[in-house]
């Protein structure tokens, strides 16, 4: 199984990328999202990748984050969902709007990814709703892994960098704030999460909770998604 590349960029297609790695060219096909984050042709880059295999077929496809890896195995899980529809969804919404959906109940979300229609956005959510704490809960992770390193140093350690929302390379000085944002804020509905598990709290329940809560103050802090969470599990009346 190949978990991970790291190379050059050699070729960007509207589907896929060409990554060499010391002289052998690797096919990754990526969502919208992904893709428009990655570097220029030419400069070092790194994806986690997932193998699809069948009799007739070798097929990689690559992610920016193991959050973003571990939605499409999610998602490829649910009948009527292939890779291309799962990277439909990961590219209409993001790996972190895809858990809001899901533990949301939000079915018109995931039914907005082309060529999803509604029972299959349906089958989504209802298969998917109580595995969405678990795969949130790998938010706690990701930040540690948003070391930033040089393209020299990429190239020559051959280390794969996770860069959680890595802006186009055009954005400039924007592309690292934005994936330090991405990062910090799943770290944060980690946190929250597990704070709210200790407290007693169903998985299910506290996801849908931190879920709504971080929707509407993405830039609350732990503490303060922690509070939000709990005014809306009190119960009504």
């Amino acid at each position: 199984m190949i978990g991970k590349i790291s190379g050059k960029l050699e070729y960007r297609s509207t589907d896929h990328v060409l990554i060499d790695v010391r002289g052998v060219g690797y096919v990754v096909y990526c969502s919208d999202r992904t893709l428009a984050a990655l570097p220029s042709v030419g400069e070092p880059v790194a994806l986690y990748t997932d193998l699809l295999v069948r009799e007739d077929l070798l097929q990689l496809f690559g992610f920016s984050s193991l959050f973003e890896k571990e939605w499409h195995r999610l998602l490829m899980s649910v009948q009527g969902i292939g890779a291309k529809a799962s990277l439909a969804i990961l590219g209409a919404l993001g790996a972190e709007g895809v858990s809001r959906a899901v533990t949301l109940g939000d079915v018109a979300a995931i039914k907005a990814a082309k060529g999803v229609g509604p029972k299959t956005a349906q089958r989504v959510v209802i298969e998917l709703k109580d595995k969405a704490p678990e795969v949130m809960a790998l938010g706690g992770t990701l930040g540690e892994a948003m070391a930033s390193v040089s393209g020299e140093e990429a190239a020559a350690d051959d280390e794969v960098i996770e860069d959680v929302a890595r802006t186009p390379v055009n954005a400039g000085g924007a592309s690292a704030a934005a994936g330090a944002a991405a990062a910090a804020s799943m770290s944060v509905q980690a946190d929250a999460l597990s704070a709210l598990g200790n407290l007693g709290y169903g998985p299910a329940d506290a996801a849908g909770a931190v879920a709504q809560a971080a929707g509407e103050d993405p830039e609350a802090d732990t503490s303060e998604l922690i509070r939000a969470a709990l005014k809306l599990l009190a119960p009504k009346g």
